[in-house]
């Protein structure tokens, strides 16, 4: 059996360890990757998954309003434009929901509690 070299066996303290970067660089994907993954993000978002939108929408916007022309921007810059409209509407529909919610919980009674993640205990 071989002996590991004492260096290679140290500690590093915790401060100065490396932490993994965990990036996405699209200026190494293909255009053509790029549109792929942006459509997946928009049909992913109809699943009832919101935060792709947003997700796409972070990641893209860029590649769709400032980059220079390529051809398969105009289709990035669709993608983007609706990811944001659903996205808008997603946050439109769940504010009015919570603010319903929370303002006639206690007049719709046992319905209201049903709905209820946990049920207040007590006098509305």
């Amino acid at each position: 059996m071989s002996k590991i070299p004492s260096k290679v066996c140290q500690q590093i303290p915790y401060g100065q360890r490396r932490q993994p970067e965990i990036t996405m660089n699209l200026e190494r994907v293909p255009n053509e990757e790029k549109l792929s993954l942006c459509r997946k993000y928009y049909l992913g978002g109809f699943a009832f998954l919101p935060f792709l939108w947003l997700v796409n929408v972070v990641w893209f916007f860029r590649e769709a309003f400032v980059k220079p022309a390529y051809t398969e921007q105009l289709q990035i810059k669709t993608y983007v434009k609706r990811s944001a409209l659903g996205l808008l509407l997603w946050v439109a529909v769940l504010t009015t929901w919570i603010t319903i919610f929370q303002h006639f919980r206690a007049q719709w009674g046992e319905v209201g509690d049903y709905l209820s993640f946990t049920i207040p205990l007590g006098i509305p």
